[in-house]
């Protein structure tokens, strides 16, 4: 652009992208192919070595997938992203990336399933061990690190318990000790929070969830500095080949759009449905950043700009008791995604997280009584008036 973006709003508009690079298209070509053509062998050695700047192969870059990586950069303050075909792969990239034999990966007290699925798959093939931490002082944080810790894994907001950790005090110990810290962003995005600030070295999404923000597109995403990313694309990325398609870039360049829009949306209805849920008899307890009675409102307060889009609470009553009043919503649909137009609501201890052991469930706090909601974007009252007729029912 001619004059500099600095603002998130703007940037996820115009950040990474000229038009006229790209024949004054103002909204971003699909570049959809899968090779380039060279001028001649000299230009395609060059280009293979480094030495020349361009594209060569739509699995080691694409235009369009290049626009959607320098916008990504920008709004998580990063030097350098990648665009990956799930935000799985995303994790895959950063945790095979980092580690080999026998390393040790600390970890919050509470990760995606699948998250979960791939450290235990790392564990029995590759031996290496990981633990889980409530990461809550420094003194917990230092007695967990071993000789041997390569990386710091975070979620936070943890999935689906809501509780936060401390970016800034991890981030310091870890440096200190020359270990990475990888941040799982996706339940905040970067317009609500942006680990990297806070001294993290790679921030991690599922741009599926609130990036893409229509429930239309899989795909993951990761920032961090120049050295680091380009690191993990020579070698995670490249060689595994988790990479992302033209067309599904252009479709998180859309959604980044809107982020800023409908992450506010988001946020105003989740503060109000907590709000609602919290004063209604049938539910035991509320688990929302944004409450003022949630344990680690004050991390909230210092690390985010507002409460974000999801919400967990427990039901009174008995596992029968909680389908009978998911099965009775009308608007609310039962999906475990998150992040799309549409209130989602879902069982963490059925769905995405009944790969962990249920006595590994119970220590990260996933009772049977709880449910986990995705905002949507409809009228607020339109996704209370559904949830207290559900509630009332049993």
């Amino acid at each position: 652009m001619k004059k500099k973006t600095s603002r998130f709003e703007t940037k996820a508009i115009h950040g990474g992208y000229e038009p006229n690079e790209h024949f004054d298209s103002l909204t971003p070509p699909i570049y959809q192919t899968s090779t380039f053509t060279f001028s001649s062998l000299d230009e395609g050695a060059n280009r293979f070595s480094g030495e020349e700047e361009g594209f060569i192969y739509s699995r080691i870059s694409n235009p369009t997938v290049d626009a959607l990586e320098k916008r990504v950069a920008e709004l998580e303050g990063g030097e350098k992203a990648l665009a990956f075909s799930s935000g799985m792969a995303a994790v895959s990239a950063a945790l095979i990336g980092f580690t080999k034999k026998e390393d040790h990966i600390l970890c919050s007290k509470g990760v995606y399933g699948c998250t979960f699925g791939l450290l235990q798959l790392l564990k029995e093939k590759y031996n290496i061990d990981h633990t889980f931490s409530s990461l809550d002082t420094p003194e917990e944080i230092i007695s967990n690190i071993r000789s041997n810790t390569t990386c710091i894994y975070i979620e936070t907001p943890i999935n689906p318990t809501m509780r936060l950790i401390d970016l800034e005090k991890v981030a310091s110990i870890a440096k200190e000790r020359g270990i990475k810290v990888i941040v799982d962003n996706t339940f905040s995005t970067p317009y609500l929070q942006q680990p990297l600030k806070k001294g993290c070295d790679i921030v991690i999404h599922s741009a599926t969830k609130f990036i893409g923000g229509h429930g239309d597109v899989i795909a993951g995403l990761l920032a961090g500095n120049e050295e680091i990313v380009t690191y993990l694309k020579k070698t995670a990325q490249k060689d595994i080949g988790g990479v992302l398609s033209p067309f599904d870039a252009w479709l998180l360049l859309r959604g980044l759009k809107t982020l800023a829009v409908r992450m506010d949306r988001h946020c105003e209805n989740a503060e109000k449905i907590a709000t609602e849920l919290k004063k209604h008899s049938k539910i035991q307890r509320v688990y929302f950043p944004g409450d003022q009675d949630h344990p680690d409102y004050s991390i909230m307060q210092k690390q985010m700009k507002k409460g974000g889009g999801l919400i967990s609470f427990e039901v009174k009553g008995t596992l029968e008791d909680i389908k009978k009043m998911v099965d009775q919503l009308k608007m609310v649909r039962i999906a475990v995604s998150l992040g799309d137009a549409e209130t989602l609501i879902q069982h963490p201890a059925s769905m995405t997280h009944a790969v962990v052991p249920e006595e590994e469930r119970k220590e990260m706090a996933i009772s049977a009584r709880l449910l986990r909601l995705s905002i949507g974007l409809e009228a607020w009252e339109d996704i209370w008036e559904d949830l207290e007729e559900a509630l009332d029912s049993i």
